[in-house]
């Protein structure tokens, strides 16, 4: 074992947890490709060593910490310019430590107190920045155009003095100009909210509130928070908060729980600092439903109290969605059943929004789920919903709330039902630059783009849409044949085991739900993974063994894969004359059929007039 001086540089990726959660596909891509254009580059300009690569960061070794320090600005540098045209969710930051001290060379590792400095310090720094050690610091001097800032003497674990430590200012603020703006100010992320009503089937309502409580809290401009998507990717797994905190880049972390049983309501919430895991404030809540909204406004100015959150003049002056409770449940209600896709599922969905607007007939949220659920029912299963009445419910709901992203999304699917295509383009457009986290924009935006065989827009679409939604099952399998007509089959193929991973989710949260079953029927079908296929189409047939959930599209597309071209086209023929505008233009281009091209019966059926689109 050998004994020297080195300068260690430690680093990790900020919120590694919730990148992969959300796409570990896109996430180990990046790395890979961040860690050889950019990282080997760097160390080797600067004469370092790479000792190890972790999943989440790094350890390099130098023989000066100018070199080490030199290499931790080029990378945070190099990392601004990568992330320009990122979207904000979607960006790798690094926090860096730097520290100079002794330590262990054994089998090319290497060890010892300077190391675990390294490592403790780069805890410290702010996301996109840089921390170093006071010896470090003094080492350095003036040899580098950088400024410091000491952040005091600080105790760090396992290390048995306190270590003096400085944040690096560099002379190019733009290195860590998003660190320091959420330093600046206050910053929480709120996980969502545990549904402990004892029944699966108010998971909807846990929810609602906390999408309701990070809504009401991003209107403030004296407050950073995360973003729904970031938050939920830990829906549902034992975390360590303090963890998370790191992750998330935040210092307070609001968790909580619902409890939902006929008219009455009980929330608790607890406000934790994300640094010490401590207690900054707690309470419970028992409240009539009817009270939900003061009960969401009471926690939201709790948390500006306790955060001292600067305020701009009306900026709590947020009126709700709706004001009727009933409705709100409803709504809430209804959205889970959506999402769901089988036809059962939307049909349910579209009468809850129907009486969502017999309590408040001025809820635009729930005109936006009516259209939704009409436009799919219509384009999938067969329904004669008049495309106008459609059209005029996605007007409405602009009409009500002009910035709601999701209900210019509702108008672009049904213009795009109905065959107007400029028109569904700009409505996405709008959708995307109100909220470029708008799930229904990014999945029906991609389906858009795979109608026109643009693969590479409708790639990038459907991978936005599964990064939004962690629980998205049908983005990351829709998304293959883009990325194998793209010719990135590495890609595709670890897509595929995702979608197949979300797939199985999607079963245990809702067992009587044949979609994902059939979708993934089909797709491992298309890869000669036929036994698989067989298997999963009887699990859905268990489910649903008259195939009156769905509109039997992947089931036509399991028998054409699996080689049983009559059975396949009975199918199609039962289902075709119902399919709307879209989905036929999907049918015609889908390769699953390729087999069936030349059989005079698929032919005689997608030469039926397309005179139902017009009637809608």
């Amino acid at each position: 074992m050998e004994r020297r001086l080195a300068a260690i540089l430690a680093a990790d990726v900020v919120g590694y947890s919730r990148l992969m959660g959300a796409n570990e596909v896109g996430t180990l891509n990046a790395l890979r490709e961040i860690r050889t254009d950019l990282i080997e580059e760097a160390v080797a300009r600067e004469a370092g060593r790479i000792v190890k690569l972790m999943g989440d960061g790094l350890l390099v070794e130098f023989a000066s910490v100018v070199n080490a320090l030199s290499c931790a600005l080029q990378i945070q540098e190099k990392m601004t310019e990568r992330n320009i045209g990122v979207p904000e969710d979607r960006q790798i930051r690094f926090r860096i430590g730097v520290n100079i001290g002794d330590v262990l060379i054994e089998d090319g590792d290497v060890f010892g107190d300077g190391v675990n400095i390294a490592a403790r310090i780069e805890a410290l720094a702010l996301p996109g920045g840089i921390a170093i050690s006071g010896a470090a610091r003094d080492q350095i001097g003036n040899r580098l155009e950088v400024g410091f800032k000491a952040a005091g003497d600080q105790t760090l674990k396992n290390i048995d003095r306190a270590v003096p430590v400085f944040h690096v200012q560099p002379s190019k603020p733009s290195i860590s100009s998003e660190s320091t703006a959420t330093a600046d100010i206050p910053s929480i992320a709120v996980l969502p909210f545990a549904n402990m009503s004892g029944d699966p089937e108010q998971e909807y309502f846990a929810d609602g509130i906390t999408e309701d409580l990070i809504t009401d809290l991003s209107k403030l401009t004296g407050l950073f928070v995360v973003s729904r998507n970031s938050a939920f990717v830990y829906k549902g797994r034992p975390v360590n908060l303090v963890d998370v905190a790191r992750d998330l880049g935040v210092r307070n972390i609001l968790e909580g729980s619902v409890r939902k049983a006929g008219n009455r309501v009980r929330i608790t919430a607890q406000l934790i600092d994300g640094i010490t895991g401590g207690h900054l404030w707690a309470d419970r809540y028992d409240r009539e439903v009817s009270d939900i909204f003061d009960l969401q406004d009471e926690i939201t100015k709790t948390i500006i109290d306790q955060l001292h959150v600067r305020l701009l003049d009306k900026e709590l002056d947020t009126s709700a969605p709706t004001e009727n409770a009933d409705a709100y449940n409803l709504y809430l209600k209804g959205r889970q059943f959506f999402h769901m896709r089988a036809r059962k599922y939307l049909e349910k969905a579209r009468q809850l929004f129907l009486d969502a607007l017999q309590h408040d007939p001025d809820y635009a949220r729930a005109y936006v789920g009516l259209a939704e659920c009409e436009a799919r029912l219509n384009d999938w299963h067969g329904t004669t919903y008049a495309i106008e009445d459609i059209i005029g419910m996605g007007k409405r709901a602009i009409e009500l709330e002009p910035n709601l992203a999701e209900a210019h999304a509702a108008l672009g699917l049904a213009f795009q039902i109905s065959g107007q295509n400029d028109a569904a383009v700009g409505s996405y457009r709008k959708a995307l630059a109100l909220d470029p986290l708008c799930y229904d924009a990014h999945h029906n935006f991609a389906r858009y783009h795979r109608g026109q065989m643009d693969h590479e827009q409708s790639a990038y679409h459907f991978t936005r849409a599964l990064e939004i939604k962690p629980d998205d099952y049908r983005s990351p399998l829709l998304l293959l044949s883009d990325l194998e007509e793209l010719g990135r089959v590495d890609e595709r193929d670890r897509y595929l085991e995702m979608g197949l991973k979300r797939v199985e989710e999607a079963v245990q949260r809702h067992a009587d739900n044949p979609d994902p079953l059939e979708l993934a029927a089909s797709v491992v079908a298309s890869y000669g993974r036929t036994d698989e296929a067989r298997e999963l189409l009887a699990r859905a047939r268990a489910v649903d063994p008259e195939g009156q959930s769905t509109n039997g599209y992947n089931v036509a597309c399991i028998y054409a894969l699996l080689g049983e071209p009559e059975t396949a086209l009975d199918w199609l023929e039962k289902i075709y004359p119902g399919l709307g505008h879209v989905q036929r233009e999907w049918l015609q281009n889908d390769p699953d059929f390729f087999s069936l091209r030349d059989d005079p019966r698929f032919q005689r059926l997608v030469t039926i007039s397309e005179d139902k689109g017009e009637e809608h």
